[in-house]
């Protein structure tokens, strides 16, 4: 078949514009998208490496004030009890009358130490009382700590409170 010469420069232009779109259709867009999500990729993967290091701060923080707790545990008394400690805070603080009552347990965990808890009940407080017992109970040192309490208007005499303490402790497993 004989072609023209304007004919021949026409499909010479459609095969370089066939040439051309198959290049970018199969080889330039595919390396652009491949690039783009290389690049996303990267950053997730930058975004990630951050929040590990960020955790791993954290669990060290956490870690470390841990092995300060242990120690504090360590250093008290062999002897310690979180029952004699709050009755003996109840003494010093002048509330020991007010106990209504005192009601022990302990909860076992599966780390090197359980957690001794006791729940108590004070009735006919002034709120000087209570905030003295307070300060009393919460003890840094002996990792002593309120987990829970609740406080109420008196119903027995206008101007006092009572209120109902959940105190928690850490004790070594033996």
């Amino acid at each position: 078949m004989r072609l023209k010469r304007r004919e021949k420069v026409l499909v010479s232009l459609t095969a370089c514009a066939v040439g051309v779109f198959l290049l970018l259709e199969f080889i330039v867009f595919p390396f652009m998208d491949r690039r783009g999500m290389l690049v996303r990729g990267v950053r997730a993967k930058r975004a990630a490496l951050e929040e590990m290091a960020e955790l791993r701060a954290r669990y060290l923080a956490c870690k470390e004030e841990a092995q300060g707790v242990s120690e504090r545990i360590r250093r008290r008394p062999e002897a310690f009890a979180l029952f004699s400690f709050l009755e003996q805070a109840a003494r010093n603080s002048g509330v020991k009358d007010h106990i209504k009552y005192m009601r022990p347990s302990v909860q076992e965990g599966s780390a090197p130490f359980s957690e001794s808890m006791v729940e108590m009940k004070l009735d006919n407080l002034t709120l000087q009382q209570l905030v003295a017992y307070v300060y009393a109970v919460e003890s840094w040192k002996d990792v002593v700590r309120i987990k829970r309490m609740s406080i109420k208007d008196s119903k027995r005499a206008q101007g006092y409170l009572d209120a109902i303490i959940q105190v928690v402790t850490l004790i070594p497993k033996k």
